[in-house]
């Protein structure tokens, strides 16, 4: 089993940012890509970030150059660092982590843009 505990969600001004942070334990050995997932109220689940165990990332096109993902391998946890926040980027943020069989979801944190 792999366990994921959130940290970092809250209410932001537009404009404003906010850092997520996810820590894994359990069997880690086992975990391969991680990432950050967000569910809008009405909306599926979509992929903000990932990054693999070796550095490389993905982002959506509605966070490039405003979003960074980033993974410390050796304590098990991958940030979310977000600036320049709209209104639209209110959701719930979910952590996962991938293994060969199976994926693991944190139990998400509440990012809510508002002025």
């Amino acid at each position: 089993q792999v366990q994921l505990v959130e940290s970092g969600g809250g209410l932001v001004q537009p404009g404003g940012s906010l850092r997520l942070s996810c820590a894994a334990s359990g069997i880690i050995f086992s975990i391969s890509t991680m990432g950050w997932y967000r569910q809008a109220p009405g909306k599926e689940r979509e992929l903000v970030a990932d990054i693999t165990r070796g550095g490389s990332t993905n982002y959506a096109d509605s966070v490039k150059g405003r979003f960074t993902i980033s993974r410390d391998n050796a304590q098990n946890t991958i940030d979310l660092q977000m600036n320049s926040l709209k209104p639209e980027d209110t959701a719930v943020y979910y952590c996962n982590a991938e293994t060969t069989f199976r994926s693991y979801w944190g139990q998400g944190t509440q990012v809510t843009v508002s002025s």
